[in-house]
């Protein structure tokens, strides 16, 4: 017996924005969580203008502005020898934003139930149930209930219950390639998302609420071993490099731990029969480019258009075109090298050119694709 149309497992930026959004075309939507919300998560914050125009689609940006989060209408990039600074967004989004997750969640939830989708938060799920020939069918709950639906939808992040039932199989999978800590700060004023680059080092930093600045910085995965007891000294040791920088941070105010992560790098097959993969669940890629919020905001768009106008079997085309090139010029960022010659070349050329700068710094907020930018024709222009 189908209870629902669609059941969402995971109701954090990818499962919640992909129940609402089905909830508004008319179908029945179970959406749960193990966990109950508010409540934070580890993220890399930044919402870049294309997830922002998301948000302004779908009518909540004034709630995620009401907030008090700062608007972003600059980013930076320290390579050493040279900085650009320039504008990431466009004339009709001109800014990224970095809310707090325990409040940028709530929001998505609370917008998910107001568009008719039932919700259960601190709802653990204890099995995928699927029939004899593997069609998923729906859940079972460690509290026993079972719901079943025509379609379950794993939304519950890079442990996904329902990709490990499924089998989804992964491909051009990387293994971690950074660790990081982040940790939040006073006085430590910007209103810039700020990234600085150094050969095997790298740390941002961008403000969010409460007056707050959101720090991060990362470092090879290979040497985990020998910095996770003395992150203050790796930190402080990395920052020495650039003085200016050092002697901002000197002045500022920890407010919370440094929290650590890493993430591997994959794409998994994204659907199958009775089933389906949004966010970290199907796509999971290094943070060095805090594309993750707004990758799974654009995901659940996609998938949502997907399981609307059936053509689930199209999604994982449409995904992959859309995802592919920036995964991987991530997993290029992500080895955190000295710049190539193609590289060097680009930024000496652009420095000092506020047009060309801006159209660098919208490469990465992810408003211009890859191949766009890369395009031998935008190259030379770029290049003089």
């Amino acid at each position: 017996m189908t209870d629902f149309d669609v059941i969402v497992v995971g109701a954090r930026v990818a499962g919640s924005p992909l129940a609402m959004l089905l909830a508004r075309q008319g179908m029945r939507v179970l959406l749960v969580d193990r966990d109950t919300f508010p409540s934070d998560t580890v993220s890399t914050h930044t919402v870049h203008p294309p997830g922002v125009s998301a948000l302004q689609r779908w009518g909540l940006l004034d709630q995620v502005v009401g907030t008090g989060v700062p608007p972003v209408g600059r980013y930076s990039f320290d390579f050493g020898p040279v900085t650009l600074a320039g504008a990431p967004g466009t004339p009709e989004q001109p800014y990224a934003y970095a809310p707090r997750r325990v409040l940028l969640d709530k929001i998505l939830l609370d917008a998910a139930a107001a568009a008719g989708a039932e919700v259960r938060e601190g709802y653990s799920v204890e099995e995928i149930l699927t029939d004899t020939d593997g069609t998923v069918t729906g859940i079972r709950g460690k509290d026993g209930s079972v719901e079943h639906a025509r379609l379950v939808v794993g939304a519950d992040g890079r442990n996904s219950l329902v990709a490990r039932t499924v089998g989804a199989a992964a491909y051009e999978d990387r293994p971690p390639l950074i660790v990081g800590y982040y940790a939040y700060f006073s006085n430590l004023p910007t209103d810039t998302f700020e990234a600085y680059n150094r050969p095997g080092r790298g740390w941002a930093l961008c403000p969010t609420n409460d007056g707050l600045t959101w720090l991060l910085g990362g470092w090879p995965y290979a040497e985990l071993a020998e910095h996770r007891n003395d992150v203050d000294g790796t930190m402080a040791t990395m920052f020495a490099g650039a003085p200016e920088w050092d002697a901002r941070f000197r002045e500022a105010k920890q407010e919370t731990r440094w929290v650590g992560s890493s993430v591997p790098n994959y794409l998994k097959v994204p659907s199958g029969p009775g089933w389906a993969l949004v966010g970290d669940a199907g796509y999971s890629r290094d943070y060095i480019t805090a594309q993750g919020i707004t990758d799974a905001f654009l995901d659940a768009e996609l998938l949502a258009a997907a399981i609307t106008g059936d053509d689930l079997a199209g999604y994982q085309a449409r995904r992959d075109a859309r995802a592919m090139p920036r995964y991987r010029m991530t997993l290029g960022a992500a080895a955190l090298q000295p710049p190539d010659e193609q590289m060097i070349a680009l930024v000496t050329a652009i420095a000092g050119d506020q047009e060309k700068t801006d159209a660098f710094m919208r490469l990465n907020s992810g408003v211009t694709p890859p191949a766009e930018f890369f395009a031998p024709e935008n190259m030379a222009r770029l290049l003089g």
